[in-house]
């Protein structure tokens, strides 16, 4: 029976009332029809507040590209400075240069920045363009028929007239199909990358119309929700003229950028148009985030700011000090307008704001603009790259976040889901109990043991096909000669579209059917169950009205039920090869179809089933209902999931076939061949919360109103009725639980199917509250939610079925490769235990040596003992093994733990569930987990939520201060990866929620190894050297100009034209360091590949971090002094002018920089060699003709003929030549050395990327296998007697529960874990935790499969606390999988 409904409150106060009806009607959004307002003032329409449909996604127009662009630039702290610094120059008693000259820097990099920002803005503009230019029909009244209009000229209200392959201009309320059915199909690829076919309705109330739809008589007022991003939801209802509502939700609602298929002719009411459809609101386009190293380099801007300031001020005493030694006034002194002159204090302070102008260029102000130039680079190649292409998708990487390539390169933890991710997400049927018999599939398992799927698209469709019906080609309209589209339909009681073998991309605007795959679709049955299945259909023709067998105790009934439950309880559509159908006006009719029949002679007569008419002397007869009629076509089926496209494929292998599916009827093949059609009354769908789906039909044969129920174990389990009265049933839910808990093992998700009667009164009671609740609007998810609570109860169990999910090609390979790459691998899903750790020992997450810990309880201090046991035991292992093991007097490396994520051992594992990670969380435990889990290499966190995902990656990011990755390919995995500090999405067959919210795309797991081990090293050694390159290359040469006001009494005046310090920086010395962050290669991605502990430079920011700073500051200073005080020694004594002096100095500078910039690089193309041979000609070519030109340039000295006599003196060569090599002699000396003598293992890659092939190849095998002795050292066991920890798994259940389960048989689940995996060690090694006795270890051939009778887990057998006996589990580990064996111990804590 159907519990009541809580009746509602009476409203409160008067006041209390208003104000909250005031808040609901701000909630509502009313749209009404437009035509009523057609030649009437625009303010008199009610829909005229609303926006109209053209889309504007640029940001500037052309009167606001100017100021807005200088506006957003100057949000730049660089920029602002600068711009600071020109406008300080212009006052007369600072300025140090030209107030012309001192902005010429500053605007040439804002110009270049604008134009960027310009030419991505005309991007978007031609594409807007493009979009809003599209046409559609609208209805217009005074031409009494639907006319062409651009999409930009669309408005909330019209009425708009679609058909079939356009797409959806505007979020549009369904409300008329020329299916007969009233449903509408479409193909969401374009906004969720989703390939299976979508149903949208019709809004109740619209269905039965004539084949015209007249807008004009629409008198209706739309209410729903305000425009919001959430694709999946929309709540509404519609106000009839009398005053009754109709509500509707989201699937009468035809989202924007969708296309329409397998329809030929839709009519509807714009709900949402332009910014405000949901298509819209969730294009955020690409994300911006801040990279690990321009955070640092922020940090170093300041460091520079302080030297620059600690000159200034050092320039300012010194004035002031050089002041002081006149005796009177220095006759260069200029007073003021007064005649005063100022004090010296004064002018001490003009002078600091003075050298400020003079050396502001040590902050580098083009490294944003190299920078964001060199990351367009690298985003190029990395988008090239043909090992991260997949063909198959014909889809290369994505990069959606353009600025934080280098973090790739840094990466320590990585957080994946599993579904999707490490899996194929092509679900495979393998096994199913039915009513507690199990059937193995031992054929369909050897099937999918040997068969390797083959790339064989054209094989797929060619089976799609064949089997079209002759005769529904006279259906066609007239003239119609065009090629057979992706999704049309024709319906003759049957419904499915047409599927055509595209010949190509280029011209193919459709995917394959999603889910389809050959190993998906061929299911090998078992020989046992099919003929039960055969035997069970025979008796199913006996059923009547008054003849009903309950399925409880009827295991043939039972099996017909399971098998009518996998057909129809899903939201599966039915596609095959034929023609669009036309709207046609059927009559009621129980044995056949009128005109479409008799129009095509050589289509068979199709006999529909039941028509609703009162149970007696009138019904139809058995062969009305029950008739072979036609041969069985080919058909294709569109599934919303994998999961349900497995079991509809697996109940066609048992000859129940899906036929036909409407929003009134589901049609289903007999293995006779008889058809038996369902009136479908409700659907509930699958959601998170439910974790379950239901469809209520009424049975043909016995009017029964029957609910078939489908979802996880441990939901269903719950919801069953109370077994205690009936010992069969109990004993069949229990065979059931033990079936499920060793698919769960082998690696396979498990679903039960249930079922339950309702009989008319409690459903028509139901139905009553389900249409309140679905008319409702403002807590209409809440009113439907427990309207399907409360019908998902006391159902009756019926069986279970184990689908393998496939691992993903090259995953354990991946894996490793991070592995050793020094990267943390954690997996969250939400699965069940025993599946993800089964996945988790396929993929090498975990390995057979590993000591895994398993913690699974619900008491707080429960928690917070089990961590304290587990970190005392991994601490212990430390301190013992620390004592124990050394490898030639050398520690080795897995026995120096740290607080960084370096401290993982490699072998220990942690398992967690949801429930357990909900106490961390509420308890204040992070801190102990996270302590626990930086002595493991691996986390597996089990029946974890979406907001749980997330809440474990900011725990690890913000408390442990490391670089995350999230990797994910479903909508569930949204939050995670926009947690992360890179977000990365799978385009798998989830659709394309992740990829949207991520900052990299990828299409396989495998692609990982590449882009972090290669791309990520190359990107973060690139651009890492390139930064620490332009703060030496800035500070070297305004040190030049800071030595000589030693020299000048600090007057704040230079030695080289201003001009040519200009040049210096935007195009003598700009030009390689570009080319070296794009191009530069360390390491060969082949090395990198192949020794991927390589990848740890990164993690460590060898390349960039305090120390690597401060070393180029010092250098630079250094080189600074060599290159001044050389040409002043030797010029010492001379009369030279100031320009002939400061021209050596220049360009010994710039010698210097560029072979500073050389001995960076580490590999040489011709690109690399022009670059800088081009930038050192390019500095004579341009000093010679400035200096041949500028005659009066900088009166009263010029720079005329300079460089000209310069290069005519041949001290100039000699300085030219010793300076940079004094200068640069260190740093030589350095390198050499560390070349020599260093032992780091980029160092080390490096010498043997030198080597030719074959040697090369040979001391990487050397290196490898070096390396596992050392790996094998270290996995000595960590205490005496050679005793290991073995698998510590916490029960969560208390210790009167443990005493209980010796008496008491449970078939809860929970308690199902006792005897599985808690402790295994020696006796005489250190007790763990209390409760500790003794050992008993199994053998690996102990753990055999049972066979289907046997008990799976075997007898608890627990005596008392702290007592185990033998756990002889029969673990089904032992599968066909032999990786999957390992050694298991029991222990009751």
């Amino acid at each position: 029976a159907i519990k009541e409904f809580p009746k509602k409150k009476s409203p409160g106060p008067d006041g209390f009332t208003r104000r909250k009806k005031k808040k609901k009607e701000e909630r509502k959004y009313i749209v009404v029809s437009n035509l009523p307002f057609e030649g009437r003032p625009q303010k008199e329409n009610p829909n005229q507040q609303y926006k109209r449909n053209q889309i504007k996604t640029t940001k500037y127009t052309l009167l606001s590209f100017l100021p807005k662009n200088i506006f957003e630039q100057l949000h730049r702290f660089a920029n602002l400075y600068f711009v600071a610094i020109a406008v300080l120059n212009f006052f007369p008693v600072v300025n140090a240069f030209q107030p012309a000259v001192g902005l010429i820097p500053i605007c040439i990099i804002m110009v270049v920045t604008a134009l960027k920002d310009a030419w991505e803005d005309l991007r978007r503009y031609k594409s807007d363009k493009i979009i809003n230019n599209q046409h559609c029909f609208i209805y217009n009244r005074k031409e009494q028929d639907y006319v062409q209009k651009h999409w930009k000229d669309v408005r909330v209200g019209d009425f708009v007239q679609l058909q079939c392959n356009e797409i959806i201009p505007a979020d549009i309320l369904l409300l008329f199909s020329s299916d007969p059915s009233g449903v509408c199909h479409l193909e969401t690829a374009n906004l969720d990358g989703e390939t299976n076919l979508k149903q949208r309705r019709v809004v109740k109330g619209f269905l039965h119309q004539e084949s015209r739809f007249e807008p004009e008589l629409f008198q209706n007022k739309i209410v729903c929700e305000k425009p919001n991003n959430n694709l999946s939801k929309f709540k509404g209802y519609m106000e009839h003229p009398d005053q009754t509502r109709t509500g509707f939700n989201s699937e009468s609602l035809l989202l924007r950028g969708c296309t329409i298929r397998n329809t030929e002719v839709v009519v509807g009411i714009v709900i949402y148009a332009g910014h405000e459809t949901k298509a819209m609101l969730n294009n955020s386009g690409p994300r911006y985030k801040r990279s690990k190293i321009e955070r640092r380099m922020n940090i170093d801007i300041f460091f520079c700011v302080g030297i620059l300031f600690f000159m200034c001020l050092i320039g300012a005493i010194g004035h002031g000090l050089w002041k002081g030694k006149f005796s009177g006034l220095p006759p260069f002194d200029v007073p003021d307008a007064n005649g005063n002159f100022p004090s010296i204090a004064l002018q001490g302070f003009y002078m600091f704001l003075t050298m400020i102008i003079l050396l502001q260029i040590l902050i580098p102000i083009s490294l944003y603009v190299s920078i964001e130039l060199v990351k367009l680079g690298q985003v190029f190649f990395l988008h090239n790259d043909i090992d991260l292409y997949d063909e198959e998708t014909d889809l290369s990487i994505q990069c959606r976040a353009l600025n934080i390539t280098e973090d790739l390169g840094q990466i320590q933890y990585i957080f994946s889901d599993k579904t999707g991710t490490l899996t194929e997400n092509k679900m495979v049927f393998r096994r199913c109990t039915i009513m507690g018999n199990e059937f193995s599939h031992q054929e369909n398992a050897k099937r999918l043991e040997t068969q390797k799927e083959l790339d064989s698209d054209d094989e797929d469709w060619t089976k799609c096909q064949y089997g079209a019906f002759p005769g529904l080609s006279t259906l066609r309209h007239t003239g119609s000669a065009k090629p057979l589209r992706r999704s049309q339909s024709a319906r003759a009681h049957f419904q499915y579209h047409t599927r055509h073998r595209s010949m190509g991309r280029c011209n193919s605007t459709q995917s394959p059917v999603a889910f389809s795959s050959t190993i998906e679709k061929d299911v090998t049955p078992d020989q046992g169950l099919l003929t039960k299945v055969k035997d069970a259909a025979l008796k199913l023709e006996t059923l009547t009205p008054h003849k009903v067998t309950k399925p409880s105790f009827t295991t043939g009934s039972s099996i017909t039920d399971f098998f009518l439950a996998l057909a129809i309880c899903n939201s599966v559509m039915v596609s095959t090869t034929t023609e669009p159908r036309q709207r046609r006006r059927f009559t009621s009719c129980s044995r056949g179809l009128n005109s479409p029949a008799s129009a095509s002679p050589s289509l068979p007569l199709l006999r529909l089933t039941l028509e609703k008419e009162p149970l007696g002397a009138g019904r139809p007869s058995l062969e009305d209902v029950l008739d072979a009629v036609i041969p069985e076509p080919e058909f294709c089926y569109e599934a919303e999931s994998p999961d349900e496209a497995a079991l509809v494929h697996a109940a066609r292998a048992y000859n129940f076939t899906l036929v036909s599916r409407t929003p009134e009827q589901v049609t289903v093949r007999l293995p006779q061949g008889t058809l038996l059609t369902f009136d479908l009354l409700y659907t509930l769908g699958f959601d998170s919360v439910r974790k379950r789906m239901s469809v209520i039909v009424r049975h043909p044969l016995t009017a029964e109103i029957i609910v078939y129920t489908k979802g996880a174990d441990s939901v269903i389990m719950d919801l069953l009725e109370d077994p205690v009265a009936r010992i069969q049933e109990r004993k069949i839910r229990a065979k059931t639980q033990k079936h499920l808990d060793w698919y769960a093992r082998d690696g396979l998700r498990t679903l039960c199917i249930a079922k339950k009667v309702l009989n008319e009164d409690d459903f028509q009671r139901w139905a009553n509250f389900r249409h309140e609740a679905e008319a409702s609007l403002d807590n209409q998810d809440e009113l439907l939610m427990e309207t399907a609570q409360h019908l998902e109860t006391q159902l009756t169990l019926l069986g279970a079925t184990g689908i393998e999910d496939r691992l993903q090609e090259g995953v354990p390979d991946t894996i490793t490769a991070l592995r050793e790459a020094g990267v943390q691998i954690w997996v969250l899903t939400g699965d069940k235990q025993e599946t993800a750790v089964n996945i988790a020992h396929s993929c090498k997450l975990l390995e057979q040596r590993d000591m895994v810990y398993t913690i699974n309880t619900e008491s707080q201090e429960t928690c917070e003992s089990i961590l304290n046991c587990a970190l005392e035991e991994v601490k212990r292992c430390y301190d013992m093994s620390k004592t124990e093991h050394k490898f030639f007097g050398i520690p080795l490396p897995c026995q120096a733990p740290s607080s960084t994520m370096e401290a993982a051992v490699p072998d220990i594992g942690l398992v967690i569930d949801g429930k357990t990670l909900n106490i961390i969380f509420q308890g204040n435990l992070e801190k102990k987990f996270l302590e626990l889990t930086k002595y493991c290499r691996s986390v597996l966190c089990c029946r974890s939520t979406p907001l749980q995902k997330s809440m474990v990656v900011k725990l690890v990011r913000d408390k442990l201060k490391v670089m995350t990755l999230a990797i994910g390919d479903g909508a569930n995995d949204v939050s995670m990866i926009q947690a992360a500090d890179i977000g990365i999405g799978i385009s798998g067959q989830e659709g394309m929620q992740a990829v949207m919210s991520s900052d990299f795309a990828i299409t396989r797991f495998k692609h990982l190894k590449k882009l972090l081990l290669v791309h990520g090293h190359w990107c973060y050694s690139r651009l890492a050297r390139m930064v620490v390159y332009y703060f030496y290359k800035n500070v070297s040469y305004v040190n030049l100009l800071f030595w000589y006001q030693f020299f000048c009494g600090f007057s704040g005046t230079t030695m080289i034209d201003y001009w040519q310090m200009i040049f210096f920086n935007l195009f003598f010395t700009s030009l390689p360091p570009l080319v070296f962050g794009i191009l530069d290669k360390d390491i060969s991605a082949e090395t990198l590949l192949a020794l991927p502990e390589l990848y740890r430079s990164g993690q460590n920011s060898k390349f960039y971090k305090m120390s690597t700073f401060w070393i180029a500051m010092m250098d630079a200073f250094y080189q600074s002094l060599i290159c001044f005080f050389i040409p002043y020694l030797t010029y010492k004594d001379s009369d030279i002018g100031v320009f002939t002096f400061g021209t050596p100095i220049n360009t010994i500078s710039l010698i210097t920089i560029l072979l500073h910039q050389a001995m960076e690089m580490k590999t040489w193309t011709f690109i690399h060699w022009s670059v800088l041979v081009a930038s050192f000609l390019l500095y004579f070519v341009v000093s010679l003709v400035y200096n041949a030109i500028c005659v009066t340039c900088n009166s009263p000295t010029n720079p005329y003929w300079i460089m000209e006599k310069q290069l005519s003196d041949p001290t100039f060569y000699l300085l030219c030549f010793v300076t940079p090599v004094a200068a640069l002699l260190p740093r030589y000396f350095f390198l050499a050395l560390q070349g020599t003598l260093g032992q780091s293992p980029i160092l080390e890659a490096q010498k043997l990327d030198k080597l030719p092939k074959e040697k090369k190849d040979l001391a990487i095998q050397e290196w490898r296998r070096q390396k596992e002795r050392l790996s094998t050292a270290c996995r000595v066991a960590p205490f005496p007697g050679n005793a290991r920890l073995g698998h510590l798994q916490v029960p969560h259940f208390t210790e009167q529960e443990l005493r209980d389960s010796s008496i008491k048989e449970s078939s809860s689940p929970m308690k199902r874990h006792v005897g599985d995996w808690v402790l295994n060690r020696d006796k005489s090694s250190p007790l763990p935790c209390p409760g500790y006795v003794g050992h008993n270890q199994r053998s690996p051939s102990s753990s055999a499969r049972p066979s289907p009778d046997e008990h799976l887990l075997g007898p608890s057998g627990y005596k008392a606390f702290g007592m185990f006996t033998d756990s002889q589990t029969g673990s089904p580990g032992a599968s066909s999988r032999g990786s999957h064996k390992r050694s298991q111990s029991s222990l009751t804590i």
